[in-house]
């Protein structure tokens, strides 16, 4: 409990057992003035062929299983997870599984949930980058989607940063639709469009455990710079339907056997 707000983490994980028990660990253990600040952390294993499941969960994680590929998708499978549980949050935080940011700066983001920001974002451009952090191909799509951000809604944006915190009612309304690598930037563009209270906060990054699934290869690259440009072309064209969540249901349900509690 945060201030009063329940919080849950979501992680989105592929081949991350070297850095998830670690991630899960350290979300597990944050506290301010005493207490826990993480009510629940809730892994998807996204199709995991090493020892990335059992990781999380030894280290206190609820994992959920989706095999079908994508960002996108394993963000919206652990979402379903946590709508389905007995108690509500109030807060979700974004963290990422491979060990590239700071966990105990997550306590910025939710501030600024508490002092009244809709979406929090932490921007690793307003950080310190650590030299290797971040791939040359991901600075210059950084730059390039803030700038459109900006150019288009002209909403003040550094970065895309997966790291993140967002109110749930806030959440609800964006009626989050994107599988795969335009999820970021789908999040960000429609609290834009909804004039949402957003806010960026300074996180710094480094070198992530193990290799990137995006900027680990030209493959991973590439895809990830057409699913981010054509999302924020989509949301420029054609807008949305707020709280109508487009993805189909059952892609964002696991089957029984994909949860270990």
């Amino acid at each position: 409990m945060y201030k009063g707000l329940r919080v849950a983490a979501v992680i989105p994980a592929l081949n991350e057992e070297l850095a998830i028990g670690k991630v899960v660990s350290k979300l597990v253990k944050l506290t301010t003035e005493d207490l826990a600040v993480i009510d629940q952390v809730v892994v998807c294993d996204n199709g995991s062929t090493d020892n990335t499941a059992a990781n999380a969960e030894s280290a206190g994680a609820a994992v959920v299983k989706q095999s079908q590929a994508g960002y996108g998708i394993a963000c919206l499978t652990a979402l379903d997870w946590l709508d389905q549980q007995p108690q509500s949050f109030d807060v979700v935080l974004f963290v990422d599984g491979d060990d590239s940011c700071f966990i105990n700066q997550a306590e910025a983001l939710l501030a600024g949930i508490a002092n009244g920001d809709d979406l929090a974002i932490g921007s690793r451009t307003l950080g310190t980058i650590e030299r290797g952090a971040l791939t040359p191909p991901q600075l210059f799509g950084n730059w390039l989607a803030s700038s459109l951000i900006r150019l288009f809604w002209r909403q003040p944006v550094t970065d895309l940063g997966p790291f993140r915190a967002i109110r749930q009612s806030a959440l609800q309304r964006l009626a989050m639709a994107d599988t795969t690598f335009g999820w970021t930037v789908e999040m960000q563009v429609k609290a834009a469009m909804l004039k949402l209270k957003t806010s960026e906060y300074p996180v710094d990054s480094k070198v992530r455990i193990g290799q990137s699934k995006i900027s680990g290869t030209v493959k991973g690259t590439v895809l990830a710079g057409i699913g981010i440009l054509s999302m924020i072309a989509k949301l420029r064209l054609f807008g949305f339907k707020q709280g109508q969540n487009t993805s189909q249901s059952n892609q964002c349900k696991p089957s029984s056997k994909g949860v270990n509690h």
